[in-house]
């Protein structure tokens, strides 16, 4: 188990490598993401977050995921032009994974590990977001249901640190 989030690496939705140590220094939010979800549109309070911040050194990292009740049916091609078209979205999709089970993606056996929910380890629906500050540890764990806007002064919080 890595020590640190920057240690890891996942596919971008192009599938060219991404490894998180680009990334040092910036704070980071984790969403595990889905197209035909009811918090499907928080991809427009994500992609507010980003721009909003971005220049201050956050990034966003969409991993799309169609473990619950198969609300992620597409291909990563479809998934991005989806969220390009609907929500305009910029911030990185990544390739399609697995957030629980055996064949769960390292990201979220690290993020689980680092910050278990209300049902342990497992993520239990889709937009499940994780803050990790500009050290690679794990800040917080946020519920589906939790709004990007509603995470705006944590991640404030997070860029004024140094």
């Amino acid at each position: 188990m890595a020590d640190s989030f920057f240690e890891l690496s996942a596919l971008a939705n192009n599938g060219s490598a991404v490894h998180f140590n680009a990334y040092e220094g910036k704070v980071i939010l984790v969403v595990n993401t889905a197209s035909k979800c009811g918090f499907t549109p928080q991809y427009k309070g994500l992609e507010k977050l980003y721009k909003d911040y971005r220049d201050q050194g956050l990034m966003i990292f969409g991993f799309p995921c169609d473990q619950f009740a198969h609300q992620e049916p597409g291909t990563d091609e479809q998934i991005a032009e989806f969220c390009q078209i609907n929500f305009g979205v910029t911030f990185q999709i990544m390739k399609k994974i697995k957030v629980n089970g055996k064949d769960a993606d390292p990201v979220f056996e690290f993020l689980k590990e680092k910050a278990p929910g209300t049902i342990g380890n497992a993520i239990k629906w889709n937009f499940t977001k994780f803050l990790i500050g500009r050290d690679g540890t794990t800040i917080t764990r946020y519920a589906p249901n939790v709004e990007p806007e509603q995470i705006r002064g944590d991640i404030e919080a997070a860029l004024a640190t140094k």
